[in-house]
């Protein structure tokens, strides 16, 4: 049975109710006694502790019961069994359950409710920053032949729907810090007339105030990440931790440990240093671009 991963809205809740309990002094035995007196359900120290590291979901009733426990304001009770009714609330990502892996379907919950993503891609541009074309080609040749092109074109439709992040929300949209390895610019993916145009619109995506674009060029040698790309995700609320996700071929990582999540953050920070600045990474981008056309026009007069 695949890992239970708690979605982020289970997360704030959780930790929301630590919160609470910490407030209050209580100890994990002592709430469960308190819970007990009254003849309040079944509930034990190991239940609850599960529950404030959302390794495990929990009903409205139980949150209620913990609400008087903690001598919680009716304002803040209302806000906490709406956050517990909305935990498990149904994502656009749903509908496409039967064609998307759970490892996808939990990085796309967790990217749709971050703050900024500081992204390092070697081989190919991160996903929110795809054309449709060049979407299309990855998906198609990842997937090896084993799907019918109207799955390929579901799975291009949800790196589409994911890139409405970019454009604003309630709040803000999101931030996307992308570092981009020279070689995933010169890789001719879909062939040179998708790659120019794959490069323009970097170039038009650049001109947003929540995108930042850096090239890491050939010439940068070795730094910290030639392991491969890593997305940093750091979200809005500060009892949320940062999160570093790693893609695989069948499978992805979620590093959640505070000190690797650090390494990763220190190597991002080295690479954007060792990176061309942002003016000279679009100028590479451009004159890439430039390349890219020359070689489609070249390809169509011979």
């Amino acid at each position: 049975m695949p890992e239970r991963r708690p979605t982020i809205r289970e997360r704030k809740l959780a930790a929301e109710l630590r919160r609470l309990r910490e407030r209050s002094t209580l100890r994990l035995d002592q709430v469960i006694a308190e819970l007990q007196g009254r003849g309040r359900g079944r509930w034990s120290s190991p239940k609850l502790s599960r529950i404030e590291t959302a390794a495990q979901g929990i009903k409205t009733t139980d949150v209620n019961q913990l609400c008087d426990v903690y001598d919680v304001t009716p304002e803040r009770r209302e806000a906490l069994l709406a956050l517990t009714r909305s935990a498990r609330q149904r994502g656009w990502w749903d509908a496409y359950a039967d064609t998307i892996h759970t490892d996808y379907t939990a990085y796309i919950e967790l990217e749709a409710e971050a703050r900024s993503l500081r992204c390092y891609n070697a081989l190919m541009v991160n996903g929110l920053l795809q054309t449709e074309e060049y979407a299309h080609e990855i998906i198609r040749v990842g997937l090896m032949q084993f799907a019918p092109l109207s799955e390929v074109d579901r799975r291009v439709e949800v790196r589409q729907t994911r890139q409405g992040l970019l454009d604003a929300r309630e709040t803000e949209p999101l931030r996307v810090w992308s570092i981009i390895d020279e070689a995933a610019l010169r890789r001719t993916i879909g062939g040179p007339a998708v790659m120019a145009r794959q490069c323009d619109h970097l170039l038009k995506l650049a001109e947003r105030p929540n995108v930042m674009l850096q090239v890491l060029p050939f010439a940068a040698g070795a730094h910290p990440a030639l392991t491969g790309a890593f997305v940093h995700m750091e979200f809005p609320e500060r009892h949320m931790p940062d999160i570093v996700y790693l893609d695989g071929l069948t499978s992805a990582l979620y590093v959640e440990d505070d000190a690797q999540v650090h390494t990763y953050s220190l190597a991002f920070n080295q690479l954007a240093m060792t990176a061309l600045g942002v003016e000279d990474s679009l100028d590479m981008i451009s004159a890439l671009a430039g390349q890219h056309r020359d070689r489609h026009i070249g390809a169509n007069e011979h």
